[in-house]
């Protein structure tokens, strides 16, 4: 089965395979790729459940997964532990020949799915009627294949939460407004930071088509999509007050996706590779509230136990797209790859990929 942006449909796990012991799960993948060797690579987002990232044979952020795809010689499969977009953008950026899988079709990305190509076509009608041609596009890289392809075709390129300000900057230098989808946090965010006025943002409605102006109606620099990501969302002002009060001298330490009055409260703000660096060079004795993905931050918990470290809003789940990636569906994937078979193999068409290659390769060349 071929992944298009249409079909959708996860073929039904065999009982089997839902059955097996956890250790006869371990067993079967590890001799899995054994016997696939070097035709195989796994690629794991830190946001992955740990029984499935030990797996791994690279792991990363998105931007660091893009380099790492981008490089691969060797392999004709790459099992892609993560969601939809980021396979998408491996196909892109790996050779016809190779094959890129995503263990489980349904571990898409709620962003994402908050900006299609139709609506940002509505949207750059709207606001190119308004602003003329003064707008060049920027997308983050949790975005579908289509919408990076509407970024590339009109001059744009994508950014991830590591490149973020780097990228944003070389935009604003190059046109007097950039249209940022589909995560309003890490635009206003990056923008703060790069020294805009909150009145210097405005948000696109993209189902009221139209533009809200929540800090006073102006000219604007960056004119952000309503969208946000359903994790990063959770971590609220209050909880940053809560943790606090309970363990006196912590420290906030959030990801940009974050919304605004959060970030502005924590102590440190950064993307996944920035959150983990900083854990990585605290000293023990450290204690940390972390607003982000809760695998990642009882991964970090694990791996420095002399530091005190806890989720910022506890009471919130795991990315759940994410954690449909488990280890029965990643053997059923490997077995159909050593049976010749292999299953939800991800294929953006050209066109798409094409345009949506150059969004990508303009990030890369910045970054």
């Amino acid at each position: 089965m071929v992944y298009q942006s249409n079909l959708l449909t996860q073929p039904l796990l065999p009982t089997e395979y839902a059955q097996l012991a956890n250790e006869e799960l371990d067993q079967r993948i590890a001799a899995a790729k054994q016997a696939l060797g070097k035709d195989l690579v796994i690629l794991g987002h830190h946001y992955q459940r740990n029984d499935v990232i030990v797996f791994a044979d690279h792991r990363g952020d998105s931007l660091q997964l893009a380099r790492i795809a981008a490089g691969l010689q060797d392999a004709k499969y790459i099992a892609f532990c993560g969601v939809h977009f980021m396979a998408e953008t491996t196909d892109i950026l790996t050779r016809d020949d190779q094959l890129v899988i995503l263990p489980d079709i349904n571990a898409g990305c709620s962003m994402a799915d908050m900006a299609d190509d139709t609506e940002v076509e509505e949207c750059w009608e709207v606001i190119t009627s308004k602003y003329g041609d003064s707008i060049i596009p920027v997308t983050y890289v949790n975005s579908t294949a289509a919408v990076k392809a509407f970024v590339g075709k009109h001059g744009g390129l994508t950014i991830t939460s590591s490149n973020a300000q780097r990228v944003i900057e070389h935009a604003l230098q190059s046109a007097d407004r950039i249209l940022f989808l589909p995560d309003q946090h890490l635009g206003r965010n990056t923008g703060v930071k790069l020294g805009l006025q909150l009145s210097e943002m405005c948000v696109y409605d993209p189902k009221e088509m139209q533009l809200v102006f929540p800090h006073g109606e102006a000219d604007p620099r960056m004119i952000l999509w309503k969208g946000h990501c359903s994790v990063h969302e959770k971590f609220e002002p209050h909880h940053v007050q809560q943790v606090r009060d309970k363990y006196p001298g912590i420290r906030v330490l959030v990801h940009p996706e974050c919304q605004y009055e959060t970030v502005a409260l924590a102590d440190e703000n950064g993307s996944t590779d920035y959150i983990i660096k900083a854990i990585q060079a605290a000293p023990a004795g450290t204690k940390w509230a972390v607003g982000t993905e809760h695998n990642l931050v009882n991964r970090l918990a694990q791996q420095h136990p002399d530091q005190f470290i806890i989720s910022l809003n506890e009471m919130i789940c795991p990315c759940l797209t994410m954690n449909r990636i488990d280890r029965p569906h990643l053997l059923w994937t490997l077995d159909h790859i050593l049976a010749g078979t292999p299953q939800n193999v991800i294929r953006v068409s050209p066109e798409i990929a094409s345009f949506a290659k150059a969004a990508i390769d303009r990030m890369l060349e910045i970054s």
